[in-house]
């Protein structure tokens, strides 16, 4: 039988880096020979993009956090069936930009009291954790300055403007607090070079 493959994710606020460790890592960790899967959320199958369009495009009111909470587990459900659980199994490296942490601090916090309403949710429909979550930690102006300069036109949450931003810090320090065991926190306020070699450090002792 196959061993169960290993779950990375990356973690952080808009503009932090991590997309570009994610990819960063992956590439490192396929030129050691290993098979990597590396993934994004919200998305990484066909219907959970379908769902990435509709909750980081338009109006920053288009949805309460109640709804985005909803479609944000409705694309993670989709993309655990479809592409992380069965990378798993068949014993690759996952590598994911964002997962329920995103969730619990972007609906959770940000727009209200529901971290309880996202823990139920995931506890009911995902009943995933990754094997290590990295997060990298950013200033909130210069990566909110970082975000908005990408114009991808998905643009949605960076537009609740610095404050946003600020708290989400916070609270992804305090979650990496919480969840001590999974969380690894790193300065991204450094060369991507620089970062990435500590990604890599980190990702080597973990899983010698």
């Amino acid at each position: 039988m196959t061993a169960q493959g290993v779950f990375i994710s990356f973690e952080g606020i808009d503009g932090s880096g991590k997309s570009t460790q994610a990819r960063l890592l992956a590439e490192h960790l396929r030129g050691l020979g290993h098979q990597i899967v590396l993934t994004r959320e919200p998305g990484g199958s066909p219907g959970a993009e379908e769902i990435r369009r509709l909750v980081l495009e338009g109006d920053p009111n288009r949805w309460s956090a109640e709804t985005e909470i909803l479609l944000f587990t409705a694309a993670r459900r989709d993309h655990l069936e479809r592409t992380i659980t069965p990378a798993l199994e068949a014993g690759k490296t996952v590598i994911c930009d964002r997962f329920a942490d995103s969730t619990r601090m972007y609906q959770g916090l940000s727009r209200g009291d529901l971290r309880a309403v996202v823990d139920k949710l995931h506890a009911l429909m995902i009943k995933q954790e990754p094997d290590l979550t990295i997060l990298i930690d950013m200033d909130p102006g210069t990566g909110l300055s970082r975000a908005l300069s990408r114009g991808t036109g998905e643009e949605r949450f960076e537009s609740f403007g610095e404050s946003l931003q600020q708290k989400m810090r916070q609270g992804f320090l305090d979650l990496a607090a919480e969840f001590n065991e999974r969380f690894t926190t790193i300065d991204g306020n450094r060369e991507i070079d620089v970062v990435a070699s500590a990604v890599q450090q980190i990702v080597a002792e973990r899983f010698p």
